[in-house]
């Protein structure tokens, strides 16, 4: 049996590989457990760390730094693939006003960390320690120590610094979790509710599209293009089928219209009344129902060098003369628009000839098996890149040390642009969903072990002996505070989505792990939209204020 001492007690591959393998097995249960409805999900892979840290066991600190670094990229990189189809949309309603909760997040945190300082006589390094691990920052912890280090500070002071920085982060993500659950239980938060309002928000009314016939009376139209009419209405509209002396057409831009035509239109509710009020008036003919060669099929895009296209791009009309009347994506139903970009796995509604659907549906791919195959190397160029992007030193006049974004953001904003354009050149990024989730699961629980492990190791120590249980206990006020202060306020004032509020609050405290709770909780990831929405500027705002502090204790 020495070889199982030896696996458990010496620094190996192996006895790396079972540490963190049991640390985030263990932790996963821990966090299933349930009590009185509230359980500590995925952070219980951090209290699994903290344990087994406590007791001894420990990876090599290399190996450690590199595994808690790659579990965070892989976290942030899928949460990005994730958010940014929608991202810009997300940005332009709502963008402000979450970026101004987020900035009031992180002015009121440095505030409680200046007034603890002077209130509770803590020192410049304690007070820098605390507020980084209070908001769980790490890059703020490098910024001040090395300003603490331009202006001369000892390395005892240094070393301070990240003492109280190691007591103060564990409650720093657990704080936050907690607040997501008070918010939620003071408000009696109906998460099914709250979760398709935010939908709705996000996508606008989720009515599903509808199709009539109309009769064409108005003679104003007769002889005008199809092209000329859809562009009197501003409703979505497309028409799929047109009849005219018993003969049906799938009518294109050019097609002229005639009174007495009778066109099959597509549409949500309101802008169908509107366009009927315009054209004509319902018929008694149901021309879906009459017989022709035109048929119906929904078709799925999945070659790659389609991603990005317009549909003005794809020209199905011209080239097949089919015509898209619905396009399904993520679950979600849209009516079709000429700017629409497309993306692996949009599901398109066409009306045609059955030789037009054939030679479109083979142009689009339609073969549903390709979605399930990941582009792994386009993970690794994103990675790449966010890494890249993370390593960029940006100058700012005032600060002793240029500013970096870090392996938080950095993969973070590149995988929102490239899920965005879909592609890297000729590479595209999609991911299957189930591969986007495992990536972001498998992250998070990495990146939780490697935390507790890391810090478990004089965590307790630090805890009973000097001033690390004063430190915690005024840690977990700079956490609390500014986001009990801040997410009431949104909620009560500005009424916010209790979705988009777990992602502002996670956002706001840089914190991943709450992100992950607040998407087991909710059941899918749009906290994520809110979260990539504030956390660039709340990142660069973190580094700032840690530099600020320390130049106002000084």
């Amino acid at each position: 049996m020495d070889w199982v001492v030896s696996l458990f007690t010496e620094q190996s591959v192996a006895n790396s590989i079972l540490i963190l393998a049991l640390v985030v097995a263990s932790g996963l249960a821990l966090g299933s457990i349930k009590f009185k409805g509230i359980s500590l999900s995925v952070g219980g892979v951090l209290f699994a760390g903290l344990a087994f840290g406590h007791f001894g066991f420990c990876l090599n600190p290399d190996l450690l730094d590199f595994l808690r670094e790659l579990g965070l990229i892989l976290f942030v990189y899928s949460i990005g693939l994730q958010v940014g189809p929608g991202f810009v949309s997300s940005l332009r309603k709502q963008g402000l006003k979450l970026n101004l909760f987020a900035i009031a997040v992180v002015v009121l945190g440095s505030a409680t960390a200046l007034v603890i300082s002077y209130i509770a006589k803590i020192d410049n390094p304690a007070t820098i320690g605390m507020l980084s691990g209070a908001v769980t920052n790490t890059p703020s912890l490098g910024a001040a120590q090395q300003a603490l280090a331009t202006l001369g500070r000892s390395r005892e002071a240094i070393q301070t610094v990240g003492m109280a920085y190691a007591v103060s982060y564990p409650f720093g993500i657990v704080g936050i979790i907690l607040t997501l659950v008070l918010i939620k239980r003071v408000f009696k938060v109906d998460i099914a509710k709250e979760a398709a309002e935010f939908e709705t928000l996000r996508h606008g009314p989720t009515e599903a599209l509808n199709g009539i016939d109309i009769l064409i009376t108005n003679e104003n139209l007769h002889g005008k293009a199809v092209k000329d009419v859809l562009a009197i209405t501003t409703s979505k509209v497309v028409l799929s089928r047109l009849s005219r002396d018993g003969k049906q057409v799938v009518p294109t831009a050019n097609t002229i219209l005639q009174v007495g035509d009778i066109v099959h239109a597509v549409a949500k509710k309101e802008a169908l009344d509107a366009f009927q009020t315009l054209v004509g008036q319902r018929s008694d003919v149901s021309i879906t129902a009459s017989p022709s060669e035109i048929v119906i099929a929904s078709v799925v895009v999945t070659k790659p060098e389609h991603v990005g296209k317009t549909l003005v791009e794809l020209a199905l009309p011209a080239n097949h003369g089919v015509v898209i009347t619905r396009v399904t994506r993520s679950g979600i139903e849209f009516a079709p628009t000429r700017n629409m970009r497309m993306q692996l796995g949009d599901r398109l509604v066409i009306v045609g000839s059955q030789e037009g659907i054939k030679t479109a549906s083979e142009a689009l791919g339609n073969e549903v098996g390709q979605l399930d195959r990941p582009h792994t190397l386009s993970v690794f160029l994103g990675v790449s890149l966010g890494v890249l992007v993370a390593s960029i030193p940006f100058t700012v006049p005032g600060l002793p040390a240029p500013v970096r974004l870090g392996f938080a953001a950095g993969p973070l904003l590149v995988a929102i642009v490239l899920g965005r354009i879909g592609r890297i050149g000729p590479f595209v990024t999609y991911l299957p969903n189930g591969a986007k989730k495992l990536l972001a699961e498998l992250g998070i629980s990495m990146f939780l072990g490697c935390v507790g492990l890391k810090s478990g190791e004089r965590f307790v120590q630090l805890l009973t002996s000097g001033d690390g249980l004063k430190w915690m206990a005024l840690a977990m006020l700079i956490t609390l505070l500014p986001i009990l202060i801040v997410g009431f306020t949104a909620r009560i004032w500005k009424k916010m989505n209790y979705v988009s509020l777990c992602g502002l609050l996670a956002g706001s405290m840089t914190d991943p792990p709450a992100l992950a709770y607040a998407t087991q909780m909710i059941g899918n990831d749009s906290p994520s939209i809110s979260y990539a929405t504030v956390y660039p500027t709340t990142m660069i705002l973190r580094v700032l204020f840690a530099q600020i502090v320390v130049l106002f204790l000084a």
